[in-house]
This record gives C-alpha cells, structure tokens and sequence, in this order.
C-alpha cells in the first residue's frame, strides 16, 4: 500500500504561503476594529459586545466549510475552491470595512469580513493534514504559525508606516476614519487575494481515493478508526435538548427581571437555539431525514475524539485569554501608559499606533519561534512543549501592568509571541494525528467551536469584568487573561498524545 510521501520545503512553503494574506486581514481586524468602533463613537463597555460577530462567525462558517469541503472534488480539488471564493469575498470586505459610515455599519461590515475569512480560513488546517504525514504535520502547522506571524508584523504596522515613513495623516475630524487605517485595508485586501493565489496555483491536492489509500496503509489510523459503535438516540437529543433550552429560557428571564447587563442575554440566548439544534436533531432521526449536512456536523459534535475534548480545556483558556488581550490592548496602552482615552487626542492615536507595533513585535517573535517549536518538541514532546509556551505568554501578559514605560513593553511581547505560534500549531498537530482523514475538515471545523465559544463568553463577560470588578481599569483585563493563559497551560498535561514525535 502507498505511504503518504513527505514534502520538501518548498512544496511545504507554498502550500502555507496563504495564510500569509489571511493573517492579513485577522491582524487588521485585531489591530484596528476596536479604534473603528471608538472613533465612530462605542463605549468601551460596549466593544466586547461589537465584537461577538467575529467568534460567532466562526462558530457557524467553520464546521459548515469543513463538511463542504470533506465532500469536494472537482478540477480545482477539494480544499482549493474554498480558499480562492473566501479570498475574494474577505478583500472586497477589507477594502468597504474602513469605510463604514455609521457604527451598526462597521459591526456588520466585521460580520462580513469574518465570515469571508473563516471560509478562506478553515480548509487551510485541514489541508495540512491532508498532505503531509504525520511527522511532518507539526513542521507544517508550525509553517502555518511563521507565515501568520510575518503577515501580522506587517500588518499590524500598517498604519505606523504611512503615518511615519509617507506622511500620511494619522488622525481624521470626530466620526471619520483616518486615512492610515483606510489605506492599511486597502493594502491588506491585495496582499491577501495575490497570497492564498500563490497557494492556489502552486500546489496540488490528492484525491479522495488516494486519500483512502493513504489510510489504509497508516499503521496507527485507518479511514474506518472513528465509525461510531452507536449513534445518539432521539431521546438524548430531546432530554439535552429541554435542558438546554430551560436552562437558557431560566437565564434569560433572570437577566430580564433583574435588569443585569444587555450583554449576558448572549450566554442566555445561545443556550436557548443549542437546545432547540438538538431538537432538530431528535425530529430528523424519528423521520430518517440524518443524511443532511446539518444533522452530520450535529452528530459528529457529540462524537468528538477523547483528544479534542481534552484539548478543548487548553483552547478554552488560550483563546479567552487571547480575546481579552486584542479587545482591552488598545484601551489598556492607551489609558494606562499614555494617560488618555479620548480617541480623538493625539495621546490616544499615539498610543493606538503603538499599539499596532507591540502587536506586530509579539507576531515577529512567533514568526522566530515557529521554527523553534517542532525542535523542541522532538526533543520533549508536545504536550510539554506547548505547556512552556503557554507559561511565557501568560507571564508576558501580566508584566504589562508592571511596566509603566510604553517603550519597554515590546518585552512583553516576547512571551506573548512564543505563546502564540505555539498555540496556532501545537493544538493542530495534535488534533490532526486523531483524526481520520475523510472527516478531516468536519473536525477541524467543529475544532473551532472551543476557539469561538470562549470567545463568546469574553465577550459577554469581560465588559462586566471591566466595569465592575477592574472599575474600568482595561489594563487588569490583561493581567486576567494572563492567568487563564497559565491555567491553559495546566491543562495540557492531560491531552493525550496518540502519536509521538
């Protein structure tokens, strides 16, 4: 039987080279959108719930574009098409998204701009697993962590380098996006169309079939080591699916009565439509109606592998911490380094743009550690690996609050960075050697709901967290962040690894 054969690397390269240009438009947003909000006139207590359109995006497009594309062939391959529709869609939204002219606008435009990245996105992980064996599936993921930290450097410094090396006007009357951050979109779009182009045309794909074969000749996996020995009876739908439903309904109404915040009503509401998902579910399987995508991208979430279910406690904790840290950095540097919160002074541009240099500084130190991390592995193992990276960046996140001066938190960043092309390829590498290779994009995809579901909660949370824990201090929501990275760290000591480096 055939073996997956190993890829040099170039072909490596090339088959990595557009999350170049899709890091693009993530760094763009992290960077920017919250300055978008500000200026066109949010509170900061209301950023977090602008923000929930991105991780509900991803919620919905992920394991939708992964079950497509698991069932994909035609001329351009399986994952291909979806990388050059998405590309197009996410540069049209990066080109109108700085052009919003009203607020509700720009939270929709973000929607927009998401959505088309997610579907760019998504494939891209599978597509490692798909041609690479598993000893190169870390060295690839880790390819996938240099090209997002070198498209972020330069992305987030975008609006820096107009304003300083062409001169080009940094701030804008009260309401109006300035030119800096416009362009920035502009040259973002181009980047990341001409980037996932390159991968497009100078890479190939296997066939379903030959996929097959490669399965059958692994000696650790085969296209049939996940069929499930049962299926989730009705009932279960229906009982899970009443308590879901009444614990939402429950929550909702004690918010209402209550008069808590607007933005619990999202926990409240998304526990409300999971339930009424699972009842879906009972009614198809009564009616043998489980041939549609709905009820498979259903089912395959209530057969996750123990592997991904251990690794979504380190996801949870990664990425609540990574939301607070890209929502609160802007209003934290800002207030706490440069003493002003008023979008509209040039103290708070100041420290805005400063903000998009630290943000590219943590992304050159994971560009630099994402060759790092598979040798370290090799020499530990994973799971250890990724614990240590998870350590520094929560150190790196707290020390910000110990450094007052602005100019010295480029030192913060270090372990921040490190952190950060750990947890864009670690989680993946040991994900993917889980995983049969027909159901591939499905679990990558539904993989996503541990990334967005924390952020979810970020997002109805953290304003509360802000204002009335940390009395509206943003800079005590990074120190948090920080100590969920440690505890994340933590839980990778459970994550069982099914095959060692």
């Amino acid at each position: 039987m055939a073996q997956k054969p190993h890829l040099n690397f170039w072909q490596i390269w090339n088959m990595c080279f557009g999350f170049l240009g899709i890091q693009f438009g993530f760094a763009l947003q992290n960077t920017n959108v919250s300055r978008i909000f500000q200026t066109l006139g949010a509170d900061i207590d209301d950023i977090p719930i602008l923000w929930v359109a991105a991780p509900v995006t991803g919620l919905l497009v992920q394991p939708i574009i992964g079950y497509m594309s698991d069932r994909t062939w035609n001329r351009m391959g399986r994952r291909r098409p979806y990388f050059l529709w998405g590309a197009i869609l996410a540069s049209a939204a990066l080109i109108f998204m700085p052009n919003s002219p009203y607020l509700w606008v720009a939270a929709g435009m973000l929607w927009i701009m998401d959505a088309s990245i997610n579907i760019a996105m998504e494939p891209f992980r599978a597509y490692v697993g798909d041609m690479l064996p598993h000893r190169q599936r870390t060295t690839g993921y880790a390819m996938q962590s240099f090209f997002i930290g070198v498209g972020s450097v330069i992305a987030s410094c975008l609006p820096w380098i107009f304003t300083n090396w062409l001169d080009i006007s940094n701030v804008a009357p009260a309401g109006e996006i300035p030119d800096t951050v416009k362009y920035a979109f502009y040259f973002g779009g181009g980047v990341m169309f001409l980037a996932v182009m390159w991968t497009i045309y100078s890479t190939k794909e296997y066939s379903p079939e030959q996929l097959k074969e490669f399965d059958r000749a692994d000696g650790i996996f085969s296209a049939n080591s996940h069929v499930r020995q049962e299926t989730r009876k009705s009932s279960r739908y229906l009982t899970s699916g009443m308590l879901w439903l009444v614990a939402g309904l429950s929550f909702t109404g004690a918010i209402y009565i209550s008069g808590w915040d607007g933005q619990l009503y999202i926990l409240g509401v998304g526990s409300i439509i999971f339930g009424l998902l699972q009842f879906i579910c009972a009614m198809l399987q009564e009616n043998n109606r489980t041939g549609n995508g709905f009820y498979q991208v259903m089912d395959d979430f209530f057969h996750i592998p123990g592997t991904m279910k251990q690794l979504a406690v380190v996801q949870f904790f990664s990425w609540f911490a990574l939301f607070s840290m890209w929502i609160y950095t802007t209003p934290a540097v800002t207030s706490y380094h440069y003493g002003s919160s008023d979008p509209s002074s040039l103290a708070y541009n100041e420290g805005a743009d400063w903000v998009g240099i630290l943000f590219g500084s943590y992304n050159v130190f994971a560009a630099l550690a994402a060759f790092l991390i598979p040798v370290v592995a090799m020499r530990t193992n994973r799971k250890i690996a990724h614990m240590i990276n998870l350590f520094l960046g929560g150190a790196g996140l707290i020390s910000m609050y110990f450094i007052r001066d602005p100019g010295l938190l480029w030192l913060s960043m270090i372990g921040v960075g490190i952190a950060w092309a750990s947890i864009l390829s670690m989680p993946y590498s040991l994900l993917s050697s889980a995983l049969p290779s027909h159901k591939m994009g499905v679990y990558m995809g539904i993989f996503n709901f541990f990334i967005v579901i924390p952020q979810i909660l970020a997002a109805s949370v953290l304003g509360l967290l802000v204002k009335h824990i940390f009395d509206g201090q943003a800079i005590y929501a990074l120190v948090f962040g920080g100590c969920l990275m440690i505890l994340a760290g933590l839980a990778t000591l459970r994550v069982e690894d099914r095959y060692q480096e």
